[in-house]
């Protein structure tokens, strides 16, 4: 696995599943696309100095009903964890009032058997915790650790000033359970927790966790292969089915799967390959939208080289792609959405893009519904400076409209910050 966890500047832009798509040469075939440039307001509500509170916050955010802020920052805060040795990570809450917005560190890993580099969001569980996985840490079976799921418990109601409290539920030990997880998790109606891998002893695993009588279990539901390992989680539809996408691999430009309960098991089904032509490559994580289809993108490729906003929808046996939006390269080998896409109660579409080799930083962007087709709105343009630059971040909304995210670099100490913005 190539480490998430690069020497952070403000002109470098680089992940793990566009080592091998850098290689590739994508064919152009012109598309008219709009854009618009977004008047919101933009502002920073938190610089991450790399220290205590933590830096380079690849993840993105989540949002409770108060309004209040919870992400991962996937290194600083106590410990020393490779490669930079300033902390191995923390997950962290933002809360809002009339004076403005505070941070607190909720916990920091200790790196080693604690868990390390939490890569991917947190979510929340039945019981109000945030749960989530790291990428390093846990098991030492694998250079940096095998990485670990984890949960943060909320203090009780009685002791408001106690902090909240880590627990590893899982330590992936480097084979048949896999190993670097970079997903999110997600919840089934029972409570139970489903994830991914990166790698395993094939290439990569769907992981499913359940508790009995306070122990938890890990099983691996299905093992990648020959297929690029998953590098995001998955998501369930209204009939229990699970679904998510794999990356790239050496002939291989990232598919979506499909897994369905079969008796005690799950039977995986490919329900689309990319091609890396119109319909681009490296896919994202997916959403499911209103009407039950996968809403997704891809990082690179497509029509325009920048990667794509797409839907899949099921009809009469068979599974559809229609490409909603391409998004343009700006310069040489431009890099598309990264984080999933989050749609509001009108059906618009939000996200970020993480950036090109020809100094575009990423943007935050809208996608709106314009006659037959999507019209492309940039709320926010990074310039890697003191906005921060390079945000592989979902975006999240509050009751009033105002946008979430984060940038993995850039800001007052150039370790990414999390900015609003205001329409």
């Amino acid at each position: 696995m190539t480490n998430p966890n690069e020497p952070q500047g403000a002109n470098l832009v680089s992940h793990p599943q566009l080592t091998f798509a850098l290689l590739l040469t994508l064919l152009l075939v012109p598309l008219v696309v709009a854009q618009e440039t977004g008047s919101g307001t933009f502002r920073i509500i938190h610089n991450f100095t790399g220290g205590k509170d933590g830096g380079t916050p690849y993840a993105g955010l989540i949002i409770d009903r108060s309004g209040n802020l919870y992400g991962t920052a996937f290194q600083g805060g106590r410990g020393s964890c490779p490669p930079q040795n300033i902390g191995c990570g923390t997950v962290f809450e933002m809360t809002p009032s009339a004076s403005g917005w505070s941070y607190k560190t909720l916990y920091a890993f200790l790196g080693n058997n604690d868990g390390a580099g939490p890569y991917a969001p947190v979510a929340f569980g039945p019981d109000g915790s945030l749960y989530g996985t790291t990428n390093q840490g846990g098991s030492q079976v694998c250079l940096s650790g095998c990485g670990v799921i984890f949960r943060v418990k909320p203090p009780t109601k009685d002791c408001q000033s106690c902090a909240w409290a880590e627990s590893v539920l899982h330590r992936f030990q480097g084979g048949s359970d896999g190993f670097y997880p970079l997903s999110n998790v997600t919840f089934d109606k029972a409570g139970n927790l489903y994830g991914t891998t990166e790698q395993s002893d094939a290439s990569g695993t769907v992981w499913e966790l359940t508790q009995s009588h306070g122990a938890w279990t890990n099983t691996t539901i299905y093992d990648f292969y020959p297929q690029g390992g998953p590098y995001s989680g998955v998501v369930f539809d209204h009939g229990g089915n699970l679904y998510g996408t794999t990356g790239l691999s050496n002939d291989f430009y990232g598919g979506i799967y499909q897994l369905r309960r079969s008796g005690n098991g799950w039977t995986e089904k490919s329900i689309f390959s990319f091609q890396g032509g119109k319909h681009g490559y490296g896919p994202t994580a997916l959403i499911l939208g209103k009407a039950g289809e996968l809403i997704g993108a891809t990082s690179s490729g497509g029509p325009k080289r920048g990667g794509t906003a797409y839907n899949l929808s099921y009809s009469k046996g068979s599974w559809t792609l229609n490409t909603l939006y391409a998004f343009s390269d700006e310069g040489v080998g431009g890099y598309g959405p990264w984080g999933p896409l989050n749609i509001d109660a009108a059906g618009n579409l939000y996200g970020t893009t993480w950036g090109d080799t020809a100094g575009d930083l990423g943007t935050v962007f809208k996608l709106t519904r314009s006659g037959s087709g999507w019209k492309q709105t940039v709320l926010h343009r990074f310039t890697g400076g003191s906005d921060g630059g390079v945000p592989y971040s979902n975006i999240v909304f509050d009751s009033h409209g105002n946008l979430y995210g984060t940038a993995s670099q850039g800001g007052s100490y150039n370790y990414g910050v999390v900015f609003e913005i205001m329409p």
